[in-house]
């Protein structure tokens, strides 16, 4: 296979160097670094507590790293300290565009529970990207149809199922447009049955070619979508590598006693 890590033919989508992260004296991230190329799918995989989800948070300052750097494209975020020298955007419309250039899927969704599930999807566009409201409802409906539920563009998020609710989370992403996608832990609030329909829409993003980050422990999903996984292991990137590396040929005996564990369920 060839090596992912560095590729000089393809633009670079994401670029984070030696991220770190603290609460206090707790030290959740500590010097991460992860090139993400157009097109890419990477799967961040580890233990609870290794610092995924703190990792997604820091790309686009949900969570302040320490210290660190982030590029989105060709622009780097300008980050200056704050007073409990924690890292925050220097310039809030820079920190705005890079938000609406990096789509973010959360665990629990994050609708808004007053809106109809279009208004949900049209609220960015018309806000933030200054589309016209006609526009942002026909592109709209072309996203609920691609995630299969245009049906409900009238309904309100308490009327859907989890699995509903995420694919509508997905279509909303989508429409800001962005160049990179997170995913943080999308399934893992569904119930088992609802899963695979998230996947589903997951999958046939990464076949268009869309970058994608994603923090998961569906583990085949992983294998079969990624083309790099990341395994974090206490807030330090522990393997790197394609699927096959990382989930059949680790150097790490760690990551193989992960493997190992995963493969028994």
């Amino acid at each position: 296979m060839p090596d992912m890590t560095k590729d000089s033919t393809r633009p670079i989508a994401l670029e984070l160097q030696d991220l770190h992260k603290s609460y206090g004296s707790l030290a959740v991230l500590k010097g991460v670094s992860l090139t993400a190329y157009d097109g890419d799918v990477i799967s961040i995989l580890g233990s609870s507590g290794s610092g995924k989800s703190t990792l997604l948070r820091c790309i686009n300052l949900l969570e302040k790293p320490t210290q660190g750097r982030i590029r989105v494209g060709d622009e780097e975020l300008i980050l200056k300290p704050n007073k409990s020298g924690e890292l925050q955007a220097a310039d809030i419309k820079q920190l705005e565009s890079l938000r609406a250039s990096v789509g973010f899927v959360f665990q629990n969704f994050n609708l808004w529970p007053h809106k109809t599930i279009l208004q949900n999807i049209i609220e960015g566009p018309t806000q933030v990207l200054k589309i016209k409201k006609d526009q942002a409802i026909s592109d709209a409906e072309v996203l609920l149809a691609k995630v299969g539920l245009l049906d409900k563009k009238d309904a309100y998020p308490a009327n859907l199922s989890g699995g509903q609710l995420q694919r509508v989370a997905i279509a909303r992403a989508l429409a800001m447009q962005p160049r990179v996608l997170l995913f943080d832990e999308p399934t893992s609030a569904l119930d088992p049955e609802l899963v695979n329909e998230v996947l589903v829409v997951m999958r046939e993003l990464a076949e268009e070619g869309r970058t994608m980050l994603i923090v998961t422990h569906e583990m085949r999903f992983a294998r079969e979508v990624s083309s790099q996984v990341v395994f974090l292991h206490q807030g330090v990137v522990e393997e790197i590598g394609t699927p096959e590396k990382v989930f059949d040929n680790p150097n790490s005996q760690r990551v193989r006693d992960f493997m190992a564990s995963h493969r028994q369920h």
